[in-house]
Order: structure tokens, then sequence, then C-alpha cells
């Protein structure tokens, strides 16, 4: 390892391979095994994830850390002084104003590629100029040295702005071999929930393969991890519905090899001015167009027998796709109806809708459109209609809308088909159903100027109810060791959904995840601060396993603002808790510390011994992240006194396992079992849980010490049954690793490698910094 390598040295990932390689040159010259992430926090006085981050490349090391690193790991003072260069070079090429994508770290592309593209509007029409338009920019995409290709497609809303977008990306898509993207940036949602760059940016990470884990916790990280992946990639990303250049300006890539299309209501002037986008505005559709659009809908038999006719409809439509589109959609399901007659019907239901109303023209509002299209509708259909207008977004299913109507569920499937056939909802996955947002916003008009005050919010009480009890029935089935929360019984005609069992519990959380997140928002936003935190803590269990801690951390702040308003001191105490832990997973400590100091704070004013147990579990848990297993311990205790006072043993067996893990790990393996062996006598009366799994698995580490090799192997495979039946695969990767050490031990290499390699693939898969850790072990 000489000196001018250090050129060679442009990146964390680069830096990262260096220092796994000296920590492999180190063992050699010591001949023994390569120092782990634990053996050198504990000589550094580090975390152990802090350095798992340094030798992965996820996170480059301050410049005191980096120097007391390289020579724990022997590095010459050569190699020290031209390591920091290359250090320093790095960190100076992440602020440099230009080229620092370029040079930045280049994360592992994901094996996935990603075809986001939702699928393409039907019965598309005309439009082959701006196609042109957009396939001449192909040419300039990868012209060495130029700039990322941006082109800002604006115009009116129900224009066919997205229509235009996906109907050309679809015809490219092969053009861009690495993938295509496409996000909803809800720049003009009538309930202005507009999608924040950050929230973009981890919907786009999802969509490329990143771990939710691995994503970074701030924005600016966000932002470089997706950059520093889209570098040398050729990749079409669509940023639907933007609201200004600001929301999109994170979203662009770093360099050229990528095509940006942005739809958007506005000119983005900033953008095209800034950033070079090139402007493709949509003006209404020619009358031609228009008539083709119709014929394509209706057929070109029905409307030449009619052309007067249709000229009014167009005439009528303002020559606006979406308002044609749901003209169309009415004539094809009434065949006998004469098209003179939906003429007639459109002049007659013409009202003034200012934002979508072109220079005061009257025959260009499309409100008349939708009034039209709602007039004819079934009356239970309508207030369905209406209903839905009050509904967060971004979806919901025909439960969720039977709960809003209180109405049963095939009464509900039956007028959302009304609706579909309508195209005044879209099914847009199968059982899910949305709403273009004029149309939301027209919904809740209506709702606006037709229901009363009690009408709507008794049915905004029953959607609430409707998420707030089915997500605590799948909390349930998730964590059946968890102390539960008492609800108030859901409103009359409520019909909540309860998931079977924990597979249909993950499931059900899975699809409805962005409907509950904007639920708690809404709930938060509308003074209904009780369902805004009962739903926060119904969602944490899934959030936390499933690795959605930017999310849970959003939502857990509206609940604690909400707890705040309640001045409840029950729900205040829960809120810091959950915000306490999804802080911790983050690597967040001081907040950690202070949501749990602020916990404990209230449960001793409230003389709650469980709870404060749980808080000392928590600090017990802070300590042990930063491998300061005495301060660990010590809370351990502290929580096993309390929830015995308290006679609380869920409480108890989680304190015993802990203190029982915490004496292992300070050397004391004899009490170590004596802890851990009264956890499972608890753990049996109580049923199984993750605490089992982890407590098994705290006792094969302790037999493991102390010799007792063919027991230990027996502790661990009980461990991973229980991990493997609950889906713990992070922690079924740690129990391998460990299982493994005590196959080596007892002589037998053979089946140590075997598990390894299985832990070691499980680790990869998570793109766990643990992952090196295992890598040495069998490379030893």
């Amino acid at each position: 390892m000489a000196g001018p390598e250090s050129a060679a040295i442009h990146s964390a990932d680069d830096l990262a391979r260096v220092l796994r390689q000296l920590r492999r040159r180190d063992a050699r010259r010591r001949g023994e095994s390569p120092l782990t992430y634990r053996e050198l926090a504990a000589k550094t006085g580090w975390s152990h994830s802090a350095i798992g981050l340094y030798f992965s490349g996820q996170a480059l090391a301050p410049t005191d850390r980096f120097d007391v690193l390289v020579q724990l790991l022997g590095a010459s003072p050569a190699e020290q002084r031209w390591l920091a260069t290359a250090r320093d070079r790095i960190e100076e090429n992440r602020h440099a104003d230009t080229g620092g994508a370029r040079r930045a770290r280049r994360p592992q592309a994901p094996a996935v590629v990603p075809h986001a593209l939702p699928a393409p509007a039907p019965h598309f029409t005309g439009r082959l100029a701006e196609l042109d338009v957009l396939t001449g920019l192909l040419g300039t995409r990868a012209v060495p040295g130029g700039t990322v290709v941006i082109s800002a497609i604006g115009g009116t809303a129900g224009v066919g702005k997205t229509a235009l977008a996906l109907h050309w990306s679809h015809q490219v898509a092969d053009r861009f071999p690495d993938g295509q993207l496409f996000v909803n940036l809800r720049g003009f949602d009538p309930d202005d929930q507009v999608v924040h760059p950050a929230d973009a940016v981890r919907t786009l990470l999802d969509a490329m393969g990143v771990p939710a884990r691995r994503v970074p916790a701030t924005l600016d990280g966000q932002t470089a991890m997706y950059r520093s992946l889209l570098a040398g990639k050729r990749m079409l990303i669509v940023l639907d519905n933007a609201r200004d250049a600001g929301q999109v300006r994170p979203l662009l890539p770093g360099v050229p090899g990528c095509l940006v299309l942005v739809t958007s209501r506005n000119l983005l002037a900033g953008l095209i001015a800034t950033e070079g986008a090139h402007p493709l505005t949509l003006d209404l559709l020619t009358p031609s167009e228009a008539r083709d659009l119709l014929a394509s809908r209706l057929g070109t038999e029905r409307t030449a027998a009619e052309p007067e006719a249709v000229d009014q409809i167009v005439t009528r439509c303002a020559r606006l796709p979406l308002a044609l589109a749901i003209v169309a959609a009415h004539a094809a399901t009434n065949p006998g109806l004469r098209l003179a007659d939906l003429a007639d019907a459109l002049a007659d239901s013409r009202r003034q809708w200012a934002p979508l109303t072109a220079d005061g023209d009257p025959a260009a509002d499309v409100r008349s459109v939708f009034f039209w299209s709602y007039r004819t509708l079934d009356p239970d259909a309508a207030r369905l209609f209406r209903l839905l207008g009050l509904h967060p977004g971004p979806d919901l299913t025909a439960a969720a809308a039977a709960s809003m109507a209180g109405c049963t569920l095939p009464q509900a499937r039956t007028w959302l088909a009304e609706l579909t056939r309508a195209h005044l909802v879209a099914e847009h996955r199968p059982g899910r159903y949305t709403q273009h947002d004029l149309l939301r916003g027209y919904a809740a008009e209506r709702a606006g100027a037709i229901d009363t005050e009690q009408e709507r919010q008794a049915a905004t009480g029953r959607m609430l109810d409707h998420y707030l009890h089915s997500a605590y029935a799948a909390e349930r089935q998730m964590n059946t060791f968890r102390d539960p929360i008492t609800l108030d019984p859901p409103a009359p005609g409520t019909a909540p959904e309860e998931p079977a069992d924990n597979s249909g519990a993950k499931d059900w959380l899975g699809a409805e995840r962005a409907v509950l997140l904007a639920t708690v928002h809404h709930a938060a936003a509308t003074g209904h601060d009780t369902h805004a935190w009962q739903l926060s803590w119904a969602l944490s269990t899934y959030l936390d396993y499933q690795g959605h801690w930017h999310d849970w951390l959003a939502v857990g702040q509206a609940a604690e603002a909400a707890a705040d308003r309640l001045a409840d001191p029950t729900a205040q105490a829960l809120g810091h808790r959950l915000l306490a832990i999804c802080n911790l997973r983050l690597g967040r400590l001081e907040d950690t510390d202070r949501h749990l100091r602020r916990a404990l704070e209230l449960y001793r004013r409230a003389d709650d011994l469980p709870g404060q147990g749980a808080i000392h579990l928590y600090l017990g848990d802070m300590w042990y992240e930063q491998d300061r297993h005495s301060e660990a311990l010590d809370h351990a205790r502290q929580a096993l006194d309390l929830f015995r006072a308290a006679g609380h043993r869920r409480g108890q067996a989680d304190a015993l396992n802990f203190v029982g893990w915490c004496c292992a790990l300070l050397g004391d393996y004899r009490q170590a079992i004596v802890h851990c062996e009264e956890s499972l006598r608890v753990h049996r009366e109580l049923g199984h849980g993750i605490v089992e799994a982890t407590t098994w698995d705290s006792l094969g580490y302790a037999h493991h010490h102390l010799g007792d090799h063919a027991y230990a192997v027996e502790c661990f495979q009980q461990a991973l049954e229980l991990f493997r039946r609950l889906g713990s695969r992070y922690n079924e990767a740690l129990t391998l690793s460990r299982l493994g050490d005590t196959h080596r031990a007892a002589g037998d290499g053979d089946a140590a490698r075997e598990v390894w390699e299985q832990a070691l693939s499980i680790l990869d898969d998570l793109e766990h910094p643990e992952a090196e850790d295992v890598r040495a072990k069998l490379n030893s």
C-alpha cells in the first residue's frame, strides 16, 4: 500500500475499501482474526454502528476520528499522511459547487430496474407536434459535459399534461434501459397536501430498491444518495403535478444521462431560467383532435351520425381532454342517448368556475361538465361522490368508502362502480379508487353546498374511526406482547377491517400506508387530536419493523403536537416514548435522550410504574448502542424493579432478558443465564413473542462463552425458529452469525461457514453494515 494510491481514492466507498484492507493487513500481522466493529468500538469509545458506516462507505469519518482509526489499524506515518489527504479531498469535493456529484460516492446500484410508470391513458389522441418536440430532446440527452435534459410540460388543469407525459414515456421507455421513475407531487391537491421534496425523494429511492433503513436522515443526504444512484445511468424520470420549481430541484439528477419530464399548471419559469428546462406548453385540443378523441371512445359510426352535436359537445367542453373524456364516458354507457341531448344538457348546466374559465369564457367552464355528469348519478352514488371529497387521499378502498357513507360493503362497491363508469373516480389499482384533484375539489364543494355541517362531520368521524380501528386491529396481530391502549367505540355505521393474522396485518398496513400517514395529518389539522395520536401509536410497530423511520418521525411529531393540545399526560408520555424509539433508530441520540427524559418525567408524575420501567429499558438501549454496557445494565435493573413493583409480567420478561444480555456482555455469563431462564418462564405464561426469541439468543451467547457449545446450538436454533416465524430477518442474521461462532468453537468449520453464509446473504440483502463482520469471519 503506497502513497500514490491516494490519487485513486475519490469517494467514501474508495476510502472504506482501503480501511478494510488495512484491517485485514493488521490481522495478518497480529496472526489473529480482524478486529470486529464492536472490538474497535471498545478501543475508541465510539458506537459500533458508526464504525460500521465508516467501513461500508455510508459515512465519512470526521478528521479526528479518521486519524485515530487509521493509526489503530496499523497505518505507517506515510500512509496516515496520504490517507488524510485523500479523506480531506473527498470532503472538499462534497462541498464543491460544481462537479461534486460526479466525484461523490456512488452507492451500489440496486438490483431492481424500476419500471414505475403508470399505465398510459387509453384513447390518447393528437399531440403529434408536442410528441415530436419531446422526441427531439433525446438527441441532446447524452452530449458529453452537457446538462441534465429537463422538459417542463405546462398547461391548464385537465388539458392532458400527464396523459402526454405518460404516452410519450411509454413510447420511448426502451431507450432508458436503467429504468423509469414516476412520482405524483400533488402540487395542486385540493386539501393542500403537497408532497414535500423529502417524501418524494424517499418514494423515488424506494422505487429504485433502496431499503428504508439505508435512507439518510436529512433531505441533503437523501438527495445525495438519489443523485449518486442516478450517476452514470440512463433513466427517465417523470415528476407529475409540480407546484413550483422549489419542489422539483431536489429531485433533479446531478450529472448528464437522464431525462426528466415535469408537468405543472404553473410555468415553472425558475426551472427554465436556472436549470435550462425546455418549456412545452399544452394548449386545448384542436377541434379536429377533440372530434377524434370522441370518435375513438364512441366509435366513428355514432359520431358521424350526429356531426353537429359532436361540434357542440367539443365547444361546450372547451376542447378540454378531461371534460371530453367525462362526457364520452357517459355517452358510452348510455348507447341509446342522442349526442344532441348531451350537447343540450351541457348548455343548460353551465356555471362559472373561475380557476378553469379561460378569459371569462363560460364555454370553457369545466365545472359545468362535472355538474352535468354528477347530476345524472343515482342519489346514493352522488352522496358517496360528495363524501369522497372529504377523504385525505391519495386513494381508498370500497371498505373505507362504506364506512364514510355508513352503508354496507356491497352498496359501496355498487356506487363506486357507477362513479367509475362516469369517470368521476378511477380504479387505478384493483380495489383501490382515486380521483383527479379537480374532481376531489369539486366533490368537496358539492358536499359543502348540499350536506349539512353535521353530516360532513359524521362522515369524517366514521372515516377516522375506520382507519383507527382497522390499524389498531392490525397492530394487535403484529405485536401481541405490547400493552394495548383504550379506544372509544367506532361511530355507528363504521365497519373497520380486521386482518386475520400477522401476514394479513402486514399486507393491509402496507397497502394503506400512504392513506394512514395522510389521515394522521388530516386528523391533527381538523381538530381530531385523539384520533391523530392513537393512529400514530397504532402505526408505530409496522413502521418500525419495516424501517420506515422517517415516516414514523413525521406522524410521531404530529401526534406529539395533538397530545399537547389535548393536555393529556398519558398521550404525551406515549408520544415522547415513541419519538424516542424512532430517533434511536435514526441514530439521533440527543433527541432520543430528550424525549426519554420528558416521558420519564410524565410517567413519574402519574405514578405509572410500567411506563417508567419501559423508559428505563429504552435508556438502556440508548447506552447499549454506545457500547456502554454498565450504564445499560443499571437501567435494565431499574426497569426490572419497577415492573416487579407494578406486577407487570410482560415488562418483567423483557427486563429480565435485557439484564441477562447486559450481564453476558460484561462477562458474567452464569448470572446472565439465571435472568434469561427466568424470562423464559414468564414467556411460557404469556405466549410467544419477539422478546422470547431474543432471550433464547441471549442464552445461546452465554452458554457459548461458558464452553457448553451443544446447548448453545440448541438455544440459537430455538431463537431462529421464532425469528423466522415472526419475519424478523435482521435478528435472524445476528443469531446465525453467533451460531457460526459456536460451530467454529466446537471444531465444526463446515457448519460454521454454512450458517455464516446464510447470515451474510441476509445482511447483504438488507445492505446492513454488520455484513462486514460476517464477511471477515468467512475470510479468516
